[in-house]
């Protein structure tokens, strides 16, 4: 399922959208939680985001598992080693993205007001700032590893 994509190797071209909708999400999730005028704005864009980024992180992940399984089985040292390490910044980055995504979306839940508390946060101001902390050190965490992964891929292609 993640090997081609009208006979081009598909990790090339899923991993754009890994690339594209996790720094996105890791953006408008900050100004989600730092700017709490304008999470009327940004909540539809926040849980499009936090349901669409996992899922794009997860199918470059699988893509990029079967190329090097059906390409790049046997390689030398060199190339073998950049793989190995553009490759361990897989795992941590579709964990990071699921847990900003999950946070993320716990928030826009907590401050969207409930039936009986209009104009307040559904479980309280300190489950807010709890839920507020836990997004910023994930979005900076999946940032972070973001960066890495595309860093290491483009270093492994180019072997900068």
């Amino acid at each position: 399922m993640f090997d081609e994509v009208l006979g081009l190797p598909a990790h090339p071209l899923i991993i754009h959208f890994a690339v594209v909708l996790t720094p996105l999400l890791v953006a408008v999730a900050l100004a989600y939680t730092l700017m709490p005028r304008r999470r009327q704005f940004l909540a539809w864009a926040v849980v499009l985001l936090s349901l669409a980024a996992p899922v794009a992180v997860f199918a470059a992940k699988e893509s990029g598992e079967s190329l090097k399984a059906t390409r790049f089985g046997s390689v030398d040292a060199a190339i073998g080693t950049r793989i190995s390490i553009h490759q361990s910044f897989a795992n941590p980055l579709l964990l990071s993205t699921l847990g900003l995504a999950v946070a993320t979306l716990l928030l826009v839940y907590a401050t969207s007001p409930s039936r009986n508390s209009i104009g307040s946060d559904r479980f309280g101001r300190p489950v807010t700032q709890a839920l507020s902390a836990v997004t910023v050190l994930l979005a900076l965490v999946a940032g972070y590893y973001v960066f890495r992964a595309g860093d290491s891929g483009a270093r492994a292609v180019w072997g900068v």
